[in-house]
């Protein structure tokens, strides 16, 4: 039964059946309904293998009948006089030619991306197990491409290890905690550039590029710590806002042959990735403080000759993409927004005129893989609906493109090496992932999970469809003096069932709502759809709408937004509770959002400015003004204060306490790294300044996501009250009062 026709079944057998109530101590607690995924799955080099972590072990398995061959690392059997060996790990990373393995034991996350662990080296062909280093935590470690070497980061200095001789050789010196940082990248380079690891090892396995950090002129922050000590602990690291100092970046070449290191001469506000050609020549990306220009660089180490490979520029700013070299005539693959939307074009190191590759109005979202040999590109792209994603090819020549996927949803793919074969995790917001297993040309060989069991819950519990919405606005405010007239994008579920006929429902507005982000796809939920279903079972309709701003619908619905955060994407919600609000079934008098970091803000900011619209409002982890967040991040959309004072003032949360009317719950963890508690500290104090009452709660020792077992239910637990509260119907006893 195709999985389509499998979801009519389901839904339409649910509603005969009597709903069974979902809970969140099922949903946060228990986790009854987490869905099962494909973990520590990796493809090998022969592209008809994979392997997988289960317990102790790696597992290595048959992409093309699923069959288990081999067991090729078992942590309980080895025998070692390794030091600190205790038998377990918790990941894992092949070298190239797959003889020995990485293995990270007694990991601890640092931030959002970042890890720190002890490594382990294990030879595959003689079987023997060896430390990486003896003492403090290792970061990042990871073989030379010949297999000879690992490079790693302790303390913030780059090393690396010849695992022949054993010797290992400290290649910097001058690192420093939250002063010098070499071969890793620091906090804001991490959040809002996803770079972690920066360093990176030379095809010929010779040199070691990296980037240097210095942080000495970065502003401090300090967050603060409850672990029933006598006195609190504090955690401080370098953090730099609006307008303030960032780390001084510079890039080097160290030769394991001279043992020396060259600095390469490439200066620029921003240096947010490094990497190599097949030829050996460095390649370093710059772009300046605002982000709308965007330079290649290529360097050769033998001489340090340094010469721009491309330059990029936009009005308003540039998304970051990076260049992916082809193995063979000079090449490379390069994402661009110069359409008008994403696409990808191949150029070449000559300078010659670059090949469109996709083109149209719609974005190519991901590149997926490249096979070189039969002269393929493979990539993700909303060719046929911005909210959903479908898997295509193209020939390196720009011809015959082929569409991959057939199922109309959220297509994700992972390829092998050879590109031979690829996961396909499929999902669509009613039915949860499919993990497949399928050839070149799309051709499905096998299923690796199905997720069945969670398929067969939704028809237990009765869950109800979610269906996609357009919102239509006319005329509506727009940049520069000039007005804007299209649709937005949304979904909605609703209760169904005769004690609904007639009735006037509470809406609950799910946001978030920030540059080129998507809430509105046809995609799985995860486990907030249960919470949603739970509400719906409640009584509540809830809804969700991507405004102005949001991603995979070109660059001029996105760019809208530019020098003013929060003003076109509130006047969108705005204007889609309004539209909501006429429906026959819903209470325009009970309508509430919630969102959770710039959808926090996004909450706030409709709350305050809607104030005849929304009667609640549950903001979690909220910017309530930007001059408080990272630079890099702001500054691309809002540039600084100084440069757009008009912009900040009416962006701000802060600045429109005075509008508050209806019901305000703010939620913040008290060591957010990311949005810091003194966004809502600072929010909290202007309420009270303007005697304006809400509801608070805040959450220690929890970072952005707040994202433990008890911390979740306590937290979903608060928000359902608060909302069985504070959108319940109003009284004739008291009027403008809840009902208790």
């Amino acid at each position: 039964m195709r999985w389509s026709s499998l979801f009519l079944f389901l839904f339409s057998s649910c509603f005969l059946l009597a709903q069974k109530p979902i809970t969140n101590e099922a949903i946060w607690k228990d986790r009854e309904f987490a869905e099962q995924t494909v973990p520590g799955f990796t493809f090998q080099n022969d592209g008809v293998h994979y392997t997988r972590m289960e317990a102790d072990k790696i597992e290595q398995y048959d992409l093309r009948d699923g069959k288990k061959t081999r067991t090729l690392f078992d942590a309980k059997a080895i025998e070692t006089d390794a030091a600190d060996w205790e038998g377990t790990f918790d990941s894992y990373t092949f070298s190239q030619n797959e003889d020995a393995l990485l293995l990270a034991t007694q990991t601890r996350s640092i931030y959002r991306r970042s890890k720190e662990a002890q490594y382990f080296v294990y030879n595959m062909e003689n079987g023997q197990l060896q430390r990486l280093y003896v003492g403090e935590k290792q970061r990042l470690a990871s073989f030379s491409p010949d297999g000879q070497n690992v490079a790693f980061v302790v303390a913030n200095d780059l090393y690396y290890k010849n695992l022949a001789s054993g010797k290992t050789t400290r290649i910097t010196t001058d690192g420093r905690n939250n002063y010098i940082i070499n071969g890793a990248s620091d906090w804001v380079y991490e959040e809002e550039f996803s770079l972690v690891q920066a360093f990176e090892w030379s095809p010929d396995g010779q040199q070691l590029a990296f980037l240097r950090f210095d942080e000495s002129e970065v502003k401090t922050f300090y967050l603060e710590q409850f672990n029933q000590q006598t006195y609190p602990e504090f955690e401080q690291f370098k953090y730099p806002k609006v307008g303030e100092a960032n780390a001084r970046v510079s890039a080097w070449i160290f030769s394991l042959k001279t043992q020396e290191k060259n600095q390469v001469p490439v200066e620029d506000e921003y240096m947010p990735r490094l990497q190599w050609t097949p030829e050996n020549t460095l390649c370093l990306t710059t772009m300046n403080r605002h982000q709308n220009q965007l330079t290649l660089w290529l360097t050769n180490p033998k001489d340090g000759k340094t010469e721009k490979l491309l330059e990029e520029s936009s009005p308003y700013y540039l998304r970051l993409t990076e260049p992916y070299f082809l193995k063979s005539d000079g090449a490379f693959i390069w994402a661009s927004e110069q359409s008008g939307f994403k696409h990808f074009y191949l150029h070449h190191i000559d300078g010659s005129k670059p090949k469109a590759l996709t083109k149209g109005d719609f974005e190519a979202t991901e590149l997926l893989g490249v096979d070189e040999e039969n002269q393929l590109l493979y990539y993700q792209a909303a060719a046929e609906n911005p909210m959903q994603r479908e898997l295509y090819s193209v020939k390196l020549n720009g011809r015959g493109r082929k569409k991959l996927s057939e199922e109309k949803g959220t297509h994700k793919a992972q390829f092998s090496k050879t590109c031979a074969y690829y996961i396909d995790a499929f999902s669509t917001i009613n039915t949860p992932t499919v993990y497949t297993v399928r050839d070149r040309t799309g051709k499905q060989i096998r299923t690796l999970e199905d997720n069945a069991a969670l398929a067969q819950m939704q028809q237990t519990f009765g869950t109800l469809p979610m269906e996609f919405i357009r919102i239509p606005l006319e005329n509506i405010e727009a940049p520069e003096g000039k007005t804007w007239t299209g649709e937005l994008n949304g979904w909605m579920l609703r209760p169904q069932g005769p004690e609904y006929a007639g009735k006037k429902l509470p809406l609950l507005m799910f946001v978030y709502g920030g540059p080129g982000s998507q809430q509105v796809t046809d995609q799985w939920k995860g486990d907030r759809y249960w919470w949603f279903q739970m509400l719906a079972q409640q009584g509540y309709a809830v809804a969700c709408v991507d405004n102005r701003g949001t991603g995979a619908r070109g660059a001029f619905f996105q760019k809208q937004t530019y020098l003013n955060l929060g003003k076109y994407e509130t006047i969108d919600q705005i204007a889609a509770a309004e539209f909501l609000g006429n429906m026959d079934f819903i209470d325009a008098d009970r309508i509430g959002i919630f969102g959770w970091s710039y959808g926090g803000y996004m909450s706030s900011l409709c709350l305050l400015k809607g104030n005849d619209v929304f009667r609640a409002g549950i903001a979690v982890a909220p910017v309530t003004h930007w001059k408080w967040y990272d630079n890099i991040y702001t500054e691309r959309y809002m540039r600084t204060v100084e440069e757009n004072p008009d912009g900040y003032r009416e962006s701000a949360p802060l600045n429109f306490v005075k509008n508050l009317k209806g019901e305000y719950l703010l939620v913040h963890g008290l060591t957010d790294d990311n949005v810091h508690f003194q966004h809502s500290a600072e929010m909290a104090n202007a309420l009270i300044s303007a005697n304006k009452q809400f509801d608070t709660m805040i959450y220690p020792n929890r970072n952005h996501s707040i994202s433990d077992r008890a911390a979740r239910l306590h937290l979903y637990t608060l928000m359902t009250n608060f909302l069985n509260q504070a959108l319940a119907p109003r009284t004739d006893a008291l009027p403008g009062h809840l009902k208790p």
